[in-house]
């Protein structure tokens, strides 16, 4: 994803706000930015973006496509997101959108971003590991109070895309975020 220049981002908008009608040249970085607040439905401490669910931004004439992996097939939110993606691009002028699910490459949780890691962590969901670490190694550190001294109590937590584990330091259950 690239990033705006200070200021090119406001000025596009004001320049938009004057004109009525949403800009156009550097659009792929401007609708990035639009999109950065957009939050997953499941878990709204996370937006879209800190997930890595957005595969690319292609412009087609005068229509917007996003191109979005789901976490998992079938993943329930999907829908939700690509409302709230459409919401947020109406709202800043672009009417003609398309949204295209790909499911290969199959989203990894690699793709999300350091700081999305962090949020959830935050939040109390203990963030993936890499998926190149080897099973054993991956020590499940509880968000509460960090031990490592965790253990399975389902590979089903609340959503398809968590386990629910319990500190055995702290007593805490606590979610953890699966990696694939």
């Amino acid at each position: 994803m690239q990033k705006l220049e200070p200021g090119k981002f406001e000025k596009k908008f004001k320049e938009s706000a004057s004109l009525k009608k949403p800009p156009l040249e550097g659009l792929e970085e401007v609708i990035w930015k639009i999109l950065e607040p957009v939050t997953d439905p499941e878990i709204p401490v996370l937006t879209i973006v800190d997930l890595g669910i957005i595969r690319d931004v292609k412009i087609n004439g005068d229509e917007v496509e996003v191109i979005i992996t789901p976490t998992y097939t079938g993943c329930p939110a999907m829908d939700m997101i690509a409302m709230n993606i459409k919401m947020a691009l109406i709202e800043n002028g672009y009417t003609k959108i398309k949204i295209t699910s790909v499911l290969a490459p199959a989203w990894t949780t690699d793709w999300m971003s350091e700081d999305g890691k962090r949020k959830l962590k935050e939040y109390g969901i203990a963030p993936p590991h890499l998926r190149s670490e080897a099973p054993s190694d991956r020590l499940i550190a509880c968000p509460q109070c960090h031990s490592t001294n965790t253990r399975l109590i389902s590979e089903f937590g609340s959503t398809a895309c968590k386990s629910l584990y319990q500190c055995n330091d702290c007593k805490e259950p606590f979610d953890y975020f699966k990696c694939h």
